[in-house]
């Protein structure tokens, strides 16, 4: 199947939920994450669209990749679907679990050992590894292992259930007759999940919690793990080098890994109107953001122990209620004066002082939960479709 060149679409300004998978489609092989792919993931987020991580791996796997993409806060789907959580900078573990679908694995566990004598056994163990009957290979699982004897393995209820040995994948209907959900990766590896448990059920579970509809639902992935997904979203896009199945589920084809294939579908959900390439990362996020909003405009950032910023978000007026549009990722770890600086580089303008410097009419914002902030009133965009035409303006003094 030929490659299907994307068609940027017509911007809608209600936000969208973008799922994408990690491995073979935002991680490349070794481990390498493209510069552009967080830029893009960054746009994306600053024009008000819920990126929400969808992955095979376990939360463990999961955590540190998301920090590298820069996807700290917002929802993720670990485990085939087995698990939700909220990525939260501020909690202990960067963490919270939203919803977790557990599973009896004893009828499993003992199944699989009868059709494959000496097959490795992996119990999900939450946020930290593996409880296994025998040390799996180097680098096949996320996490520590621990052995343990098979009858601890079907003591309590599983989220996920890793299989491996030779062959395995071709008892993935045998051992799905017992009601879970048994998903190959390769002819000699099975993952398996509650029964009626996947990426899509999951991601389904998220678009009615944050209220987008279902024509306002993307996904992107190269896996067989991938397929429910694709088929559920309104745009699937399979990456270019997926497998023939995988391909055959999705709706739209986008390039390969090496060909930044999920770069290009990002890109795809941004308004044309707004060309950030002149701009400053920071700069061009707010641009995005501004731009993007339904309504009037206003920047809000909020402090823990330190000068630095620790979130910055955007939020916007609708029907006379201020809601948040989305978060201006390059803007924590900042200060005012360079969220300032970034906002007049973008083209907007906010209240300033008559005499002196002329600095900003920053004010103070709570943000509903005790924590006190400051924001930018309502900002308003000077011809900021026309961003692209002019210059990048020099540094400000």
């Amino acid at each position: 199947m030929s490659t299907t060149p994307l068609k940027p679409q017509t911007f809608a300004r209600s936000s969208m939920l973008v799922a994408c998978d990690i491995d073979g489609t935002l991680l490349e092989r070794g481990g390498k994450i493209p510069a552009e792919t967080v830029t893009a993931l960054d746009l994306v987020r600053a024009a008000g669209h819920e990126v929400v991580l969808a992955t095979g791996r376990s939360l463990v796997g999961l955590l540190p990749v998301a920090t590298r993409l820069g996807l700290t806060e917002g929802f993720a789907v670990c485990s085939n679907g087995a698990m939700t959580v909220r990525l939260e900078p501020g909690a202990t573990s960067g963490y919270a679990v939203h919803d977790a679908r557990y599973f009896d694995p004893t009828a499993l566990i003992g199944r699989v050992l009868g059709l494959v004598p000496g097959a490795y056994v992996g119990v999900e163990e939450i946020g930290w590894g593996w409880r296994v009957n025998a040390p799996f290979g180097r680098g096949l699982l996320n996490g520590e292992q621990k052995q343990v004897p098979v009858a601890d393995l079907c003591a309590v209820s599983a989220t996920r259930v890793a299989l491996h040995g030779p062959g395995i994948a071709q008892h993935a209907k045998d051992l799905a007759e017992s009601g879970v959900t048994v998903t190959p990766a390769g002819a000699h590896w099975l993952d398996v999940t509650a029964p009626e448990t996947n990426k899509a059920s999951a991601l389904e579970r998220l678009r009615v919690l944050t209220d987008i509809r279902p024509d306002a639902t993307v996904a992107v992935g190269d896996g067989v793990n991938d397929i429910d997904m694709l088929a559920w979203a309104d745009r699937g896009v399979a990456m270019g080098h997926a497998p023939e199945v995988v391909r055959a589920a999705a709706r739209e084809i986008t390039g390969t890994i090496s060909q930044r294939g999920a770069v290009a579908v990002l890109r795809s959900l941004l308004p044309l109107n707004v060309d950030t390439a002149t701009l400053s990362r920071l700069a061009g996020q707010l641009a995005m953001a501004v731009h993007t909003a339904s309504g009037p405009t206003t920047l809000r950032v909020w402090h823990e122990h330190h000068s630095e910023i620790a979130r910055c978000d955007t939020w916007t007026l609708r029907d006379g209620v201020w809601e948040r549009h989305g978060p201006i990722p390059s803007g924590s770890g900042a200060t005012m004066r360079a969220l300032e600086l970034a906002a007049r580089e973008a083209g907007l303008e906010y209240p300033r002082g008559d005499i002196g410097r002329r600095r900003a009419h920053w004010r103070s914002v709570h943000d509903g939960r005790g924590r006190a902030g400051f924001e930018l009133p309502p900002a308003h965009t000077a011809r900021c479709a026309d961003v692209r035409s002019r210059r990048r303006r020099p540094a400000l003094t």
